[in-house]
């Protein structure tokens, strides 16, 4: 059984139950309420994460409406799914994992603006975990062996390999896989796979139900604080609509000042995803929910990625960050 560690308050792929939010209202240029908002209502594809809390907390608190919004939630479980919509304008913003958009962009593919930070990484909020009786001890004995992450090639691959390196190990020699975040468990005690780099709430879930030991701490130096994700919109979405951006912030700003009463978090999880297991979801570590977007931060993140080869051009994380402080 996990012994209970210290939590801190701080990736993917839960269905949501049912989607949250959602009303009739106009987007028209100019709205007719006196907000002066370029649209009164945004669709935002979102996952079912923990780290989407302060997203419902907003909806619940009606912290959009105060600020002249609408939003109408679209579920999807995986923020891939809604790409195809964000590129064509049927929605407004999507929930997504940093590097993945950060790719997206450095290809061509999409060109985005990051309006409102999501989570940044935590100690324990990811880590690897193996089965009782592994041999593997250290991050160094990890090569060799395969580890799973939900996507290959991203956010969980390119912070761990920073965290192996400075642990004198070869991120080259490491064998990832591709495994959902759900069933990275059962791989594990299968035998599928050597160990897992798993995020919360599924490492606390693994460490209480199958005794699984932490051998390397996925949040620890060097890339503890990095973004993890955020809320996404096209690039020239947040050119034209600036205001109603703006809106989108400070609502999820005073949501994400909630989310560091832990409580609120463990309260409404169990609102949005399915399966929560609420011993588990006290036992957890969260992540860091910031209140201000960070150009430096992203910009360790972009550095990163281009160091180990991912970015092929040089990107200035200022012309992403919308309004930062």
């Amino acid at each position: 059984m996990r012994r209970h560690k210290s939590r801190s308050g701080t990736v993917l792929a839960l269905a949501l139950t049912a989607s949250l939010a959602a009303a009739c209202g106009g987007s028209d240029p100019a709205s007719s309420d006196g907000t002066g908002l370029e649209k009164t209502t945004i669709k935002v594809a979102m996952l079912s994460l923990v780290n989407n809390a302060p997203y419902y907390i907003a909806v619940k608190e009606k912290l959009f409406e105060a600020e002249g919004l609408t939003v109408q939630t679209q579920p999807v479980q995986q923020s891939t799914q809604a790409y195809p919509a964000l590129k064509n304008g049927d929605i407004d913003l999507v929930f997504a994992n940093d590097a993945s958009l950060l790719l997206g962009h450095d290809k061509g593919d999409m060109r985005i603006a990051l309006v409102s930070e999501g989570t940044r990484l935590t100690p324990r909020f990811m880590g690897v975990l193996v089965m009782p009786n592994s041999p593997v001890q250290t991050a160094k004995d990890l090569e060799g062996r395969s580890l799973t992450v939900h996507v290959l090639n991203n956010i969980q691959a390119i912070t761990f390999n920073a965290v192996a390196k400075a642990n004198g190990a070869d991120p080259a020699k490491i064998q990832y896989r591709q495994v959902v975040f759900p069933q990275m468990a059962a791989a594990m005690q299968k035998g599928d796979v050597d160990a897992i780099h798993v995020t919360e709430p599924f490492l606390s879930d693994a460490q209480e139900k199958l005794g699984a030991r932490l051998v390397a701490d996925g949040g620890g130096a060097p890339v503890t604080d990095l973004p993890l994700d955020g809320y996404f919109s096209l690039a020239d979405w947040a050119q034209k609509n600036p205001k109603t951006a703006a809106a989108f912030q400070r609502a999820m700003r005073k949501a994400q000042e909630m989310a560091a009463d832990r409580t609120r978090v463990e309260q409404i999880l169990p609102t949005y995803a399915r399966n929560v297991d609420t011993e588990i979801v006290k036992a957890m570590t969260l992540p860091a929910y910031p209140t201000a977007n960070s150009v430096e931060r992203v910009q360790a993140l972009i550095d990163l990625m281009r160091e180990q080869g991912l970015l092929t051009n040089p990107l200035d994380a200022k012309i992403i960050v919308v309004g930062a402080s």
